[in-house]
């Protein structure tokens, strides 16, 4: 077999990888060497801009096959039959860290799915938890601010982290997750997924169905405690990238089924908690699980920085039979996702192998800007309408359409019965057990006892009483005793 040949990035081969040319033995180096120049300028600009969150991740290939009929609900093609099998990508990630952060932190887990249809890619981007910390973008940036490096000590803040917190009651729910067990996974194999928010699925007879999506993990739920993870982020902070490597390398293909909740469209306005809502769930004892397919990955990307890195993920990459709700979080991210891909990858993105659609070409009028590889043939034109054999709409609608009512540029959000900040945290605190309890408030106690503001502290303390009585009390003894050593 003959020996490969190294390259310029224009194909021609190169004398000396490991001696720049001088102007003579042991002279300056000369500008005409433009295997130098070329190195050293693209590694000049080989980052890129990270994402500003869910920056650390990990990523992997597999399928989903479809167990369960649901085409009563949903006319999507990938969901239209028992056994049909659609290839996908998964993405998942840390949030609040930047890319050299550690795996196995206290943090929410980006849970994302590209599914690579026959009529085009189905992004959908979640969780790890079914909540949020927040229920209206407007409130977005200022939280991940918070949560971020502060810019003068260049530290993640529990000031800053609790500060917020205590201006947003309504984070309480996502909080007691987050601080409960179920903070720190062991591994991305070992979580639940996740759509977190509400969608709308239309069936072949325009009906509509508002739809929240579980991922639930056949490896069975494994947590760290917070010093197991400090063991384990001492010993290999990349342990989640390095678990899901090297199970997929050896044959272990992790796994989650796919369940729905189903809410048919006419219930939601009379619903005793805002169906929208982020910083809520609904109880399955008033909408059950409803299994449709199995999720399997089986195949590493071969480049971390093409496949993963360059993944891009947007809500409102919808197919026929699936759409948006008026969930106010999820109407934010149909701007947001694709506008941060645009900046950070470039109006092309879409072409990039990862990103492409599997069972056609994207064809469309978009032409040019950086990065282009599919501008179309000699014969194409780039406007529409035209007399030519270009693309043309189809008319159908992708799902039923929202329905909107009262003034414009109301600020108000929709009463239901139970919407207060607090009484599902309470629930969940409720339901666990006492070692859980006990943990949870331990895990509080130990970032809110470190907030150096009283009125911060006595916030966020009203917050967890409101939940449930006991659960405010043992907190408050907790933070207490902490501060009093």
């Amino acid at each position: 077999m003959s020996k490969r040949v190294l390259t310029t990035e224009s194909g021609a081969p190169v004398a000396d990888n490991q001696n720049s040319t001088t102007a003579g033995i042991g002279g300056p180096l000369l500008i005409q060497d433009q295997h130098l120049i070329e190195k050293l300028a693209r590694f000049n600009r080989e980052r890129i801009p990270e994402r500003v969150v869910h920056a650390r991740g990990s990523g992997a290939y597999g399928r989903f096959e479809v167990t369960d009929d649901v085409t009563a609900y949903t006319k999507a093609d990938f969901l239209s039959e028992v056994g049909k099998r659609t290839d996908l990508f998964i993405r998942f990630s840390t949030v609040a860290d930047s890319l050299g952060g550690a795996d196995a932190v206290r943090d929410p887990r980006g849970f994302a799915v590209k599914f690579y249809t026959e009529e085009g890619n189905y992004d959908l981007v979640g969780n790890n938890t079914p909540v949020f910390f927040i229920k209206d973008p407007l409130k977005f940036p200022d939280f991940i601010h918070s949560q971020k490096r502060d810019p003068f000590t260049g530290k993640q803040e529990p000031d800053n982290v609790w500060d917020f917190w205590a201006h947003a009651p309504e984070a309480t729910h996502q909080v007691t997750w987050l601080m409960g067990d179920r903070g720190i996974p062991a591994s991305y194999r070992h979580m639940n997924g996740y759509g977190s928010h509400t969608y709308t699925w239309t069936n072949a007879e325009g009906e509509a169905f508002f739809v929240k999506y579980h991922f639930k993990t056949d490896q069975g739920i494994r947590c760290l405690t917070s010093e197991q993870a400090a063991e384990v982020v001492g010993s290999d902070a990349n342990s989640h990238q390095t678990d899901l490597l090297q199970a997929i390398e050896r044959g272990v293909f992790p796994s989650w089924t796919v369940y729905v909740q189903i809410m048919p469209a006419a219930e939601a306005a009379h619903y005793r908690f805002n169906p929208f809502d982020l910083t809520k769930v609904w109880p399955h004892a008033d909408y059950p699980l409803r299994r449709v397919g199995r999720m399997v990955l089986d195949r590493n990307p071969d480049n971390v920085f093409a496949e993963v890195e360059q993944a891009a993920f947007s809500p409102n990459n919808f197919v026929p039979g699936i759409g948006p709700s008026p969930d106010k979080m999820l109407q934010g991210r149909l701007f947001a996702y694709a506008d941060a891909h645009r900046y950070r990858l470039g109006v092309n993105h879409t072409q990039l192998p990862v990103n492409a659609p599997k069972a056609a070409v994207a064809d469309n009028y978009g032409r040019d800007g950086f990065m282009a590889t599919r501008n179309g043939s000699r014969y194409d034109k780039n406007y529409e309408p035209n007399s030519y054999d270009g693309p043309a709409e189809t008319g159908q609608v992708l799902s039923a359409a929202l329905a909107v009512s009262g003034h414009t540029g109301t600020h108000a959000a929709p009463a239901h019965v139970k919407d207060d900040d607090f009484f599902q945290a309470g629930e969940l605190y409720r339901l666990m057990s006492e070692d859980e309890r006990g943990r949870l408030v331990a895990n509080i106690a130990g970032g809110l006892s470190q907030v150096s503001r009283g009125d911060v502290l006595e916030k966020n303390l009203a917050h967890f009483h409101a939940a449930d009585p006991e659960y405010g009390r043992r907190v408050e003894a907790a933070v207490r005793a902490l501060r009093d050593e």
